[in-house]
């Protein structure tokens, strides 16, 4: 047997091992990206190695492969690949950078009790590759300017919107003095430059709003559970702002229209999650959606210096109307 069928049937078993109700060839031919009937085969050569295999069927008569997670060897003689230890030691950064600290926490323990798993012999030298792997590798950082939060506060946040827990915080709004204490219900979080909550208030209207981190200067967990909305959906309410901030008397139709020059590298970017691009008969780009933030718009154009046009709003096109320059070295 080859390697890389080895190292395949490998995979299998962790799949069959990892689901409880086991792995069927639909699962197969979308994890290997292969047909029907060569899902067939490798499962045929599975069951030769893994003769303790359980095989049976679900609800739909579809046939499953399930492995008995009664042997702890399986993992001693598996081990860990350096690249999936790699894998998670990045996703805990890239949590803890992305203002998930229980995440990050979560993910390192899950990567010391696989590590604690292993032979000591066999973990310390799949520690060191990983090690070496990061080192080589670099690890995806977000760069550019964000604003400080509180790692504190996100840890709270993030524990009572996982219940969920009514929250009350000390909010500074934009025109106040002095911070108003307010009992909300969170329903989920914004990352951006600025990064807000969006909750309801308790006992409201029962609309969504949104609350700037940086003007929680408190938040603790009350005894109180909720109900959240079930038809709350969190990407469709963020959609309705270009980046973090939204507003009802800004929301509508967008259109910008890149230049020749600029259209290959706009054709790169995602610039709403609805957006419509067309390409215009002299090679520029045309962008369409719907959104509000003028502000936080007139801030990503100023990049493209002279080789964007605002269509529409009218709005939009005066605040950046004196500010398209044509002497800027490169585009974003």
């Amino acid at each position: 047997m080859s390697y890389s069928k080895a190292s395949d049937l490998l995979r299998v078993a962790d799949m069959a091992m990892a689901s409880f109700e086991g792995v069927s060839l639909h699962d197969i031919s979308q994890e290997f990206g292969c047909d029907h009937r060569t899902a067939q085969r490798m499962m045929r050569a599975f069951e030769s190695v893994f003769p303790q295999v359980d095989i049976g069927e679900d609800a739909d008569r579809r046939r499953r492969w399930h492995m008995p997670r009664s042997d702890p060897r399986w993992l001693q003689a598996q081990g860990i690949r350096d690249s999936e230890l790699a894998a998670l030691e990045m996703a805990a950064e890239r949590a803890e950078r992305d203002g998930a600290p229980d995440d990050a926490h979560r993910l390192r323990a899950l990567r010391d009790r696989l590590l604690a798993a292993m032979p000591s012999s066999h973990a310390r030298r799949t520690e060191a590759d990983a090690e070496a792997l990061l080192e080589a590798q670099g690890f995806a950082s977000r760069p550019g300017p964000r604003v400080v939060t509180d790692m504190t506060l996100l840890g709270t946040l993030t524990e009572a919107l996982r219940a969920p827990w009514e929250l009350k915080i000390s909010y500074r709004g934009a025109k106040d003095d002095e911070p108003r204490d307010r009992l909300l219900e969170p329903h989920g979080l914004l990352l951006g430059i600025r990064r807000y909550l969006v909750a309801r208030p308790s006992g409201g209207d029962g609309q969504m709003r949104r609350f700037r981190l940086d003007r929680i200067e408190n938040a603790t967990i009350t005894s109180r559970s909720f109900s959240r909305d079930a038809d709350f959906d969190l990407g469709q309410f963020s959609s309705r702002a270009f980046g973090s901030f939204h507003s009802d008397n800004e929301f509508g139709p967008v259109e910008w229209r890149f230049s020749p020059e600029a259209a290959p590298i706009a054709r790169q970017f995602i610039f709403h999650p609805h957006q419509e691009l067309v390409d215009e008969p002299d090679g520029g780009l045309t962008v369409r959606f719907s959104a509000s933030g003028h502000m936080e718009m007139a801030w990503h154009l100023y990049q493209w210096g002279d080789q964007v046009e605002v269509i529409s709003p009218a709005n939009l096109r005066k605040m950046i109307d004196g500010h398209r320059r044509n002497d800027f070295p490169a585009l974003p």
